[in-house]
């Protein structure tokens, strides 16, 4: 049996979940599960559910590398889990199946090989970051809570409640008790 896995958790993502969900129906996945959220969340409710799911013989699906592990230890972690339930991991976009020991030796060179790549995107990001701030570009995420005290005061002066304020304004219940006076 075929099982899909599909996640999403940015717009920066090559495919959208509706993509892959479609190319796992077109490998002939017989379920899907999917869901939209970081990879770096310790909530992957979806991907638990697939994990418990899959029974010895099975194969999950997963349209990228990247949608199944964030790193090369989260990669070995969960091809363990796989490997204990005699399940295999197919890779739609590499055309990788961890059938055969070529397959299982493909996936952890390339899964070393991504790593490395989004360390070096990491890195190249931090320099980029530097080098704005140093030129006067980037100054970070405008700061809403702050260009909002006056209204913030207002409000509970008129006595609405730290909850009713932020609401209503659009903001955390903390940023209405750091920027009250």
């Amino acid at each position: 049996m075929f099982i899909g896995y599909a996640r999403t958790s940015t717009t920066q993502q090559k495919y959208s979940l509706e993509a892959q969900i479609e190319s796992l129906n077109a490998a002939g996945c017989d379920k899907i599960f999917s869901e939209q959220v970081s990879a770096v969340s310790s909530d992957r409710d979806e991907f638990e559910a697939a994990l418990e799911f899959v029974r010895e013989g099975d194969t999950l699906v997963v349209s990228s590398l990247s949608r199944f592990a964030r790193s090369i230890r989260d990669l070995t972690q969960q091809l363990d889990r796989l490997e204990a339930k005699n399940v295999s991991l197919k890779v739609l976009d590499i055309a990788l199946d961890t059938d055969s020991a070529t397959g299982k030796l493909m996936l952890n060179l390339l899964g070393s090989i991504s790593e490395f790549e989004r360390s070096l995107l990491l890195e190249r990001q931090a320099v980029g970051i530097a080098k704005a701030k140093a030129e006067g570009k980037f100054k970070g995420r405008k700061p809403t809570a702050r260009a909002k005290t006056d209204k913030i005061q207002e409000m509970l002066e008129s006595g609405l409640k730290p909850a009713e304020v932020a609401k209503e304004l659009n903001i955390g219940v903390a940023s209405v008790y750091r920027y009250r006076t």
